[in-house]
């Protein structure tokens, strides 16, 4: 329902403080109402995982038109779990 990708690019010249999230939510997920909820949700799933992930990782989430119907825990479990599949959230962060 939801694709994660991490981008790790040591050659920025910008530095941000914290790791960056970005949402990319079209059409097909629904309508503007619908698109808005699932923003809304995944920007607090977000807030919750800064401090888990990297503070040199860009994360961008593709949401799916099957995150319109998940429930935020949903929403949660999976982007927690893309992120550890691809390194960005880290064991050791998790436990604390």
């Amino acid at each position: 329902m939801v694709h994660v990708r991490i981008r790790d690019d040591a050659s920025t010249l910008v530095s941000p403080v914290g790791a960056r999230f970005g949402l990319v939510i079209n059409k097909a997920v629904g309508p503007a109402v619908i698109r808005h909820r699932v923003a809304r949700r995944l920007r607090h799933v977000c807030s919750s995982l800064v401090p888990l992930v990297s503070t040199d990782v860009d994360v961008v989430l593709r949401a799916l038109p099957g995150s319109a119907t998940a429930t935020s825990a949903e929403l949660e479990r999976q982007v927690a779990s893309g992120l550890r599949k691809l390194g960005g959230l880290s064991a050791d962060r998790e436990r604390q």
